[in-house]
């Protein structure tokens, strides 16, 4: 199991949890940029922004790229109806349904919505995009700064051996 980096940045007077792995594949929380539109029911920005035929294809496409596991008869079944009055879609059941990796989501109290870095910033722009500015400003300035601690405790371990 590979270990697992929680931080916390600020964009534009919300704290938002970033959750990494030192790799490439950080995961920004939506629960947390939502409450930029609504603080008391962030769950139901992120459920609305995924009702969005536009949101469906992104997602689509992202998981394509990234996922070989993504199961594409599911996705164009939830592609059809996006958009539609009656359309709604949790971020479980587009997990659940489709073996989505992009989006990460766990219910109860600790729980929140998680997005990889490249679909929150999509998630930022349906919030607004001069936050979307500052999430990615303020997400820029936290990896610069893990990767100096990384190169100073580097340094370090090498004077000491």
């Amino acid at each position: 199991m590979v270990k697992q980096y929680k931080d916390t940045i600020k964009a534009a007077n919300v704290e938002i949890s970033v959750v990494s792995t030192g790799g490439e594949d950080d995961y920004i929380s939506l629960t947390d940029i939502a409450r930029k539109r609504n603080p008391e029911f962030p769950a139901d920005v992120v459920k609305n922004w995924l009702r969005n035929r536009s949101t469906i294809e992104f997602l689509g496409l992202w998981e394509r790229m990234n996922n070989s596991d993504f199961k594409l008869v599911e996705f164009d079944q939830f592609r059809s109806e996006a958009g539609s009055n009656a359309f709604v879609l949790s971020p479980q059941k587009w997990i659940e349904t489709t073996g989505a990796i992009g989006i990460r989501s766990k219910s109860g109290r600790y729980g929140g919505t998680f997005a990889h870095k490249d679909i929150a910033f999509e998630f930022a722009s349906a919030i607004s995009p001069v936050f979307k500015l500052y999430l990615i400003k303020e997400f820029q300035r936290l990896k610069e700064a893990v990767l100096l601690y990384t190169r100073v405790l580097s340094r370090n371990s090498a004077i000491f051996t």
